[in-house]
């Protein structure tokens, strides 16, 4: 059975002294209270919880799954689900950084994207039923009328009730502009809606009391396309006078999904009919205000590939320092044992160096942009908060693409560690390969990520956004020009943000006379764009260590031979990037579709 250690010297690193984030929170009015030891109690506390009640269940909701009772339309949660998220509840968990207007603490939202990453090592599918809470209550906080807010908010923030986002249909995915989900206004001001949705997670659980479905739905004579979509709050159960559950409303599951992965979580077929709903926002305007929660869903996706990437690398690096086969090139390296441990073969390093770089890489980029979202919510200037939201716009479709593909890659080169023990269930590793495939796939596709980055964030605004991360990353290479011990992370990070500019100068130009130039360049351009990212986040770490590492605290060697692994063996994979995206449109477009 898999192990899982909350990474929690990692966190205060990078917490402390890559972002200094005591320093930042104490600029922000709303937490100037805060000091160090504060948050690091709260995560170390999480990181309890995380290993000790929810890793263990991880096994079993793959195992078990979730059932559904045809008759009653009630899913039941794998053993032991309910009884955590009663714990998770009792402990606050589900209130660290939201609102204390409506009950919640007030920290932020970088602490809570540090307790998600542990979550999700803890068990992906678990984590998602109050991880979907989470995106709905920023939904409601954001877009909510006040009656809604009062209602709702309280009850997602407590964690007595859960939430959902209620999107796809059978014949439309991320085409949100095809669905035919439709509301009809009701005498009381609520709208009565009918229709079917899929691949709803967490859509029905026996976890809470009441589950809040954001829905997207039509209205009549609404305008065709993405123009005409509504977003409507339906709950499982209407509220009564006094805001408890009541009558049971009309939306239930009509099925569960066999997956690939994710057994824990119930991923529903959706069934409205004649459900109640009241109107979030205003008419038509519903794909804006939903974008509240799918943006921090795929910030969230990031940290499920994060955390699938650090349990997975701890296990496999665990089997490979016990795990005796074979001799070292170099000679035995434990001559008084049969064999030497498979941690001597290079390519055993080369597999677990990958992960490790990919998860810790992963997690500076992660609790970055989290910060950055802190700052918009909470600098004291109205110019500030407007930078920094500028810059998580443009680093979330990197978040949820890059950091997805690392984890597919991460926990891959995990399961290849253990050979064939890997590919059999009693190890673990087969399950966090199956789970960590999904991050990929939903909250919009990783190459809709790519469209969006490049089509959106980078020539949509004539590369604005991007200007600004760049102007940044000089300030740093300048910073470091007088140290000769950063010169081999700062020289190819200069080159690859020279060469970058240069690309994106020339997509731009070639896509005004070409359509498909675009489409053709936006999955590899994201991947180089994802590490440059990673590339300065790596130099950071890597400052910090060599001015540290006579301190004779191993933690810094550790992380000055990963950043030095990262730029040598994973950053020149942008060499191949550019290769492909320079060739153009022509190789995909010269195909005849009969022949596929």
């Amino acid at each position: 059975m898999p192990s899982y250690l909350p990474p929690l010297r990692d966190l205060e690193f990078v917490l402390h002294e890559m972002l200094d984030a005591g320093t930042a929170f104490k600029a922000m009015p709303a937490h100037a209270d805060l000091d160090a030891d504060t948050l690091q109690a709260v995560l170390a506390e999480a990181g309890r919880f995380c290993a000790e009640v929810i890793a263990p269940l991880n096994r079993v909701g793959d195992r078990e799954g979730c059932r559904l009772d045809p008759a009653s339309h009630q899913v039941t949660t794998p053993t032991g689900f309910a009884d955590a998220y009663r714990q998770y509840v009792a402990g606050g968990w589900p209130s660290l950084s939201c609102d204390p207007d409506f009950g919640g603490q007030g920290l932020p939202v970088t602490i809570n994207q540090a307790l998600y990453e542990m979550l999700n090592s803890a068990s992906q599918a678990w984590t998602m039923y109050p991880g979907l809470s989470h995106g709905a209550y920023d939904c409601l906080h954001a877009h909510g009328t006040a009656a809604q807010r009062a209602l709702y908010l309280p009850k997602l923030v407590s964690g007595e009730w859960t939430g959902t986002m209620c999107l796809t249909e059978s014949h439309c995915g991320t085409d949100l502009g095809l669905l035919r989900t439709r509301a009809e206004p009701l005498a009381d001001g609520s709208w009565r809606l009918n229709g079917e949705k899929i691949f709803i997670s967490a859509g029905e659980h026996d976890l809470a009391a009441n589950i809040v479905h954001l829905v997207l739905a039509r209205i009549a004579d609404a305008p065709p396309g993405s123009r005409g979509i509504s977003l409507f709050v339906v709950p499982k159960f209407l509220p009564g006078p006094d805001g408890t559950p009541d009558a049971r409303n009309g939306i239930w599951c009509g099925g569960l999904e066999h997956k690939m992965g994710i057994h824990g979580n119930a991923t529903c077929q959706m069934v409205l009919q004649d459900a109640i709903g009241t109107l979030v926002g205003e008419p038509n305007k519903g794909l804006a205000a939903m974008f509240v929660m799918m943006n921090a869903a795929r910030l969230g996706v990031g940290a499920q590939s994060v955390g699938l990437s650090e349990v997975a690398y701890q296990n496999a690096a665990a089997y490979a320092r016990e795990r005796a086969q074979g001799r070292s090139l170099a000679g035995p390296a434990a001559p008084a044992q049969a064999a030497d441990p498979i941690l001597v073969h290079a390519d055993v390093r080369r597999l677990l160096l990958s992960a490790r770089a990919f998860a810790e890489g992963g997690r500076a980029l992660l609790l970055w942009t989290a910060l950055s979202i802190d700052r918009s919510l909470h600098a004291e200037t109205a110019e500030e908060r407007s930078e920094e939201a500028e810059r998580v716009a443009l680093l979330t479709p990197i978040v949820k693409a890059f950091l997805t593909d690392n984890g597919w890659i991460a926990t891959s080169h995990c399961l290849q560690v253990l050979g064939g023990h890997g590919y059999i269930a009693e190890w673990g590793m087969e399950q966090f390969v199956r789970d960590a495939r999904i991050n990929m796939i939903y909250e919009g596709t990783n190459a809709v990520q790519a469209l969006d980055l490049l089509g959106r964030k980078v020539l949509g605004d004539g590369g604005r956004r991007l200007g600004a991360l760049m102007r940044e990353l000089g300030a740093f290479l300048a910073e470091c020009a007088g140290e000769p011990a950063m010169q081999e992370f700062t020289q190819p990070l200069g080159r690859l943000a020279e060469r970058l500019g240069a690309l994106t100068a020339a997509i731009g130009a070639r896509a005004r006379s070409e359509p498909e130039e675009v489409g053709a360049a936006a999955v590899d351009y994201l991947r180089i764009c994802g590490h440059l990212v990673f590339a300065w986040l790596w130099a950071r770490m890597a400052r910090i260590a060599l001015g540290r590492q006579t301190q004779g605290d191993p933690f810094y060697t550790a992380k000055l031979a990963t950043a030095r692994f990262y730029f040598a063996r994973l950053l020149p994979e942008v060499e191949a990037l550019f290769v492909q995206i320079e060739a153009g449109p022509a190789t995909l477009a010269g195909m005849p579709a009969g022949l596929f």
